[in-house]
């Protein structure tokens, strides 16, 4: 019986004398063709300058959703960041940063989109090295690309609150913009010099490769028309004049209970019954010399202050109101709580996510930061947090704390 002859490998041809291209072009010759072959889609427009254009304006995409990302990852956890946490004023500050993550975010989804149309050739050329060099700018592109499309998809999930898998969504989402970040470091680095030519003024002035079919300036404008289309259909969940134009917004600012958006319900947090006791009490204790016990006839007694704050919540949506209730550090007061004292919110909720908030020495202090017993002149409705809510500036939604039944001072 004749056996058949072992198939040479990479290894065998590159002892053979052969370059690393002829050395997979050898063995792996044969799958280069397919729908994703290198010449699948052919286009006049798969040229450097195309690639270098949309390529920094994704960059810059990127790196707005990085920045603003990051800050409200510090804003979610302040009471664990330390001087990294967002401040108490101004208060709007949370409410444009999230709203131009989300902005940027969403935006960057059709500019993705073409990018990767623009450089499809070079994703399939055949072979896929060259020469030992190659081997790094391709596998620097792998986690570029693939961490690049999970975000952009995971995070617009979220603003729908679709969640079809089972991780943290804050912390997946977190430490994959960190390496999506790195490897956008790393391919900058090496793509540094062919975009510097692609986008000199002699690239510019150079006549457009030859073919039919759309111009570069036609695909420039067709990419901002979709890039436009996208932000204007969406960014009305924050930015109130052009909420009627926000048709693909999940959330719109003016529709909710009392004219604002929730995300849950006191049905859904299964608190009915909680605050419709009449024994309801607020508690504030912990590391203080007087523990405090009011009921909501005692907490409604007490000074009030009004305050124009908006709930601002990470999905990118945003909508300001009126808030009148009692102002945390009065009560910190009346239990003795020290100056510089951090305060941790307790919800009534026995279950489900963010049933506790923290407020940092800035927050809990600023003379904004209320237990809200009203909202634009009517009692809280009990989505909204009946009897009593944490609203404060320049917080996250999720930091806004609803059916409160207790101060810890730590």
């Amino acid at each position: 019986m004749v056996r058949p002859a072992r198939r040479r490998t990479v290894g065998d041809e590159l002892r053979a004398g052969r370059s690393l291209g002829e050395a997979f072009e050898a063995e792996f010759g044969h799958l280069a063709a397919g729908p994703f072959a290198e010449d699948a889609f052919p286009s006049r427009l798969h040229d450097e300058r195309v690639t270098a254009v949309l390529g920094v304006a994704l960059g810059v995409a990127f790196l707005t959703c990085f920045l603003t990302g990051l800050l409200s990852h510090f804003a979610q956890q302040p009471l664990d960041v330390g001087f990294l946490s967002m401040p108490a004023s101004p208060a709007g500050l949370y409410r444009v940063t999230q709203g131009v993550h989300v902005a940027a975010g969403t935006a960057a989804i059709p500019l993705l989109l073409v990018k990767l149309w623009s450089v499809f050739p070079k994703l399939f050329s055949w072979p896929p090295v060259e020469n030992r060099a190659q081997i790094v700018e391709r596998i620097s592109i792998l986690p570029l690309v693939a961490g690049s499309i999970f975000q952009l998809f995971s995070g617009l999930s979220n603003t729908a609150h679709w969640y079809p898998w089972t991780f943290s969504f804050t912390v997946t989402h977190y430490w994959t913009a960190w390496i999506v970040i790195g490897a956008l470091v790393a391919h900058v680095g090496a793509k540094v010099t062919i975009t510097r030519r692609a986008l000199a003024p002699a690239a510019r002035r150079a006549p457009e490769p030859p073919g039919t079919g759309l111009s570069r300036r036609g695909l420039f404008a067709a990419t901002g028309a979709a890039v436009g289309a996208v932000t204007l259909t969406t960014v009305g969940q924050t930015v109130r004049p052009l909420k009627d134009l926000a048709l693909l917004a999940p959330r719109r600012p003016d529709q909710g209970p009392q004219g604002l958006p929730v995300n849950k319900s006191a049905v859904g947090a299964r608190v009915t019954d909680l605050i419709a006791d009449p024994g309801y009490t607020l508690t504030i204790d912990g590391r203080v010399p007087h523990p405090v016990t009011l009921t909501l006839t005692q907490l409604r007694a007490l000074p009030r202050h009004e305050a124009d704050l908006a709930i601002a919540c990470v999905e990118g949506w945003s909508a300001g109101a009126t808030w009148r209730g009692v102002r945390v550090r009065d009560l910190l007061a009346l239990a003795g709580a020290p100056d510089g004292a951090e305060v941790v919110v307790h919800s009534v909720q026995a279950r489900g996510g963010y049933r506790t908030s923290g407020l940092n020495a800035a927050h809990a202090r600023h003379r904004d930061t209320l237990l809200a017993l009203e909202v634009d002149g009517a009692t809280l409705h009990p989505d909204h947090g009946y009897p009593v809510r944490l609203i404060a500036p320049n917080r996250p939604g999720v930091q806004q704390t609803k059916w409160v039944g207790r101060l810890e001072v730590i």
